[in-house]
């Protein structure tokens, strides 16, 4: 986060560690809304319907 006061720019101490993590770990994932998938017809829904029936792990029986 940066702060103007007084025409000054002062980073503050949050955006200095989230600085230090970004050089070990690297940049951060981007903050933008995850899009909605693609609306299926009813014949596609009813396969992966079926196919998740299909392949029900054993555990799950």
């Amino acid at each position: 986060m940066i702060f103007i006061t007084g025409g000054l720019i002062v980073n503050s101490p949050h955006s200095k560690q989230r600085d230090s993590v970004n050089k070990i770990f690297g940049d951060p994932l981007a903050e933008g809304r995850v899009e909605d998938p693609e609306p299926r017809s009813p014949e596609e829904a009813a396969e992966h319907d079926r196919w998740l029936r299909d392949n029900v792990p054993p555990h799950h029986d």
